[in-house]
């Protein structure tokens, strides 16, 4: 579509930028129509908003429109139809290309044209910047092509938010890769750019609104794997509050209670409370599929918690059942229990020493004399009725 505009108004709004299918703020805005009720007719009806506008329109269209109005309208729809377009092509007619001598080109820097416009020159290069992106893909013509004053075809303005980047954060490195991730979450760059610009209000949101306490979550758990000093700091964060401790441990236990029945399910083996992996039977494996596939079925915002407890305490009920329905199996299972519980006692005494003798006197208390007796006398019963069945054999 042609443009026409008067080269003397070529001017960038000094207002917040603008986008697609949004007037920039010196655009007139016709005034708010005044609430109450008027004089009605002879019978003391008011007049509907329709039937004032069918007047309004008539009276209108009785009326010689001034100019100005007609400009103003005239060049509302040039940017209903061509958004942040009409204005850029502005910006690049008058502004020369960087490096450009300024004797040989009719149009100033632009410095010079933001001093015209009455705003900054970082806003200026916005424009010019999406222009010259566009340009490098062929959408518009390069700036050489271009004479102040001249009126070209413009894109359709739901175009111009691919080139168009309201911040000057998204120059900077952070902004590109800020950039980057909302193209690549299919979102406008600069929704992405203002919510960084403000962590307060990110912050606040977060308080708020579970949905964006949800979404914050994921976006962070995304991000640890690559984010070393994210790790550090939330790990920090849970050691220090109890509340998550104790989250993180419960939900550390839910998890080790899925893995043990996945792992009957899917590799057919089980652990038995003593240690021993042994063939799972197959109603244990069946029993665990069963409440594996319930547990799958779960909404994501539902809690696993409950679920896993039953399932595990249902297959560790069948694990015993199987281990003392074979005698053979009964017995290995206590002999690995002896000999579990046999380590442990060992351990246990080893570090019971007496290296420092002069403190003997500062630590000794009788119930350890008589503590120890015991445990002799425990371990004196336990050698004997083993050497009875050593006798035997």
């Amino acid at each position: 579509m042609s443009v026409a505009i008067d080269p003397s108004e070529a001017a960038v709004p000094s207002g917040e930028d603008t986008g697609a299918g949004n007037a920039p703020e010196n655009f007139w805005q016709p005034p708010a129509a005044e609430s109450g009720s008027g004089p009605g007719d002879g019978d003391g009806a008011e007049a509907g908003p329709d039937a004032e506008d069918a007047e309004d329109t008539e009276d209108d269209a009785s009326r010689e429109v001034p100019e100005a109005i007609a400009r103003d309208a005239r060049e509302f729809g040039v940017y209903a139809r061509t958004g942040g377009w009409s204005f850029a092509l502005k910006v690049a007619r008058s502004v020369r290309p960087g490096g450009q001598p300024a004797g040989e080109t009719p149009k100033v820097s632009a410095r010079r044209f933001a001093e015209l416009a009455g705003c900054s020159a970082e806003r200026v290069m916005r424009f010019y910047k999406a222009w010259d992106k566009a340009a490098d893909d062929g959408v518009v013509p390069q700036f050489e092509a271009l004479a102040p004053g001249a009126d070209i075809d413009l894109p359709d303005a739901d175009v111009w938010l691919s080139y168009y980047v309201s911040r000057s954060s998204a120059a900077s490195v952070r902004g590109q890769a800020i950039t980057e991730a909302a193209e690549a979450e299919g979102i406008r760059p600069t929704k992405a750019l203002e919510v960084a610009e403000n962590p307060t209000a990110l912050r606040a949101a977060i308080l708020a609104d579970p949905g964006t306490a949800e979404a914050a979550r994921k976006a962070l758990m995304d991000r640890l794997g690559e984010d070393a000093a994210l790790r550090s700091g939330l790990a920090r964060d849970i050691v220090r509050a109890d509340d998550l401790k104790k989250a993180v441990a419960e939900e550390s236990k839910t998890g080790d209670r899925l893995e043990y029945v996945r792992r009957i399910a899917e590799e057919g083996q089980v652990k038995t409370p003593a240690g021993q992996k042994i063939e799972a039977p197959r109603q244990l494996r069946e029993e665990a599929e069963r409440h594996l596939s319930l547990i799958d079925e779960l909404d994501e915002d539902e809690e696993a918690g409950e679920w896993a407890r039953e399932a595990y305490d249902t297959v560790r009920t069948l694990v015993a059942e199987a281990v003392e329905a074979d005698p053979e199996l009964r017995v290995q299972e206590r002999r690995a229990k002896f000999y579990s519980s046999l380590q442990k006692a060992t351990k246990a005494f080893e570090e019971l020493t007496f290296d420092d003798v002069q403190e003997i006197d500062a630590i000794y208390e009788d119930d350890m004399v008589r503590r120890l007796e015991e445990l002799q006398q425990a371990l004196s019963a336990c050698i004997t009725a083993l050497q009875t069945v050593q006798r035997k054999d």
